[in-house]
């Protein structure tokens, strides 16, 4: 079953302007990435403890070689997660955190939109997901999921542009949900963030030390993509 989103949360979801960080010049581009691995994992180091990503570079190629460009060139050390969004039905842990880079020399230029109905990478508890203002507006911001989210699936059938493209997942927490529970559970301002984001701010963001890719283990191999259930009468 599909969960309808609320006008709050898409608003949530797809209000990045009010956290975005001043207009300024992107940086240069630099050289030419690196080929995308079928799969990769990478570790972000928190005070917290280490979340360990796995990602998929099989099936959404666009996003994952633009999440490793960023980790390759060291910008998000020193960034921070900095949301902590809390669903209003459903039982904790639910909603998500979200973190990325805030100082926009440092982002390289958006990247093309990869929905969900084309990757079969679907919003699940510890999917990671790319934060967007409109599709094709993807940069560095991204928010790991702590429980189910479908409304954040691609729905071709919605006659809401945003709806139809989702949002773009391309992987999942291979170990440190626990840390990603204790970030969710900080305290967050009541008065920090604009409109649908108010009160969804953690009072102090928890910094990324570093952020490195990280050997993958022996017995790991290319994952397959989540089967997408067919619409209803096919």
């Amino acid at each position: 079953m599909r969960f309808a989103v609320s006008a709050a949360l898409m608003g949530a979801m797809m209000s990045m302007p009010a956290m975005a960080a001043p207009a300024r010049k992107a940086a240069p581009v630099a050289a030419k990435p690196a080929p995308v691995p079928d799969v990769a994992r990478v570790a972000i180091t928190t005070p917290m403890g280490v979340i360990t990503l796995e990602l998929d570079g099989k099936h959404a190629p666009i996003s994952v070689g633009n999440f490793l460009r960023y980790v390759d060139a060291r910008r998000f050390d020193g960034m921070v997660f900095f949301r902590s969004m809390h669903l209003p039905w459903g039982d904790p842990p639910n909603g998500l955190i979200q973190g990325g880079i805030r100082d926009a020399a440092k982002l390289f230029p958006p990247i093309a939109h990869e929905p969900t109905s084309q990757t079969g990478i679907l919003h699940k508890a510890g999917t990671i997901s790319l934060a967007r203002h409109q599709p094709g507006s993807a940069t560095a911001d991204f928010f790991i999921l702590l429980s189910e989210l479908s409304s954040l699936d691609a729905d071709p059938k919605a006659t809401d542009p945003d709806a139809q493209a989702g949002f773009a997942a391309f992987g999942h927490v291979a170990e440190g949900m626990d840390v990603v529970r204790k970030i969710w559970e900080q305290d967050r301002s009541p008065t920090a963030g604009e409109g649908a984001m108010k009160g969804q701010m953690l009072a102090t963001p928890v910094k990324m030390l570093t952020v490195r890719r990280v050997p993958m283990p022996a017995a790991v191999s290319a994952p397959a993509a989540t089967p997408v259930a067919p619409a209803a009468g096919q």
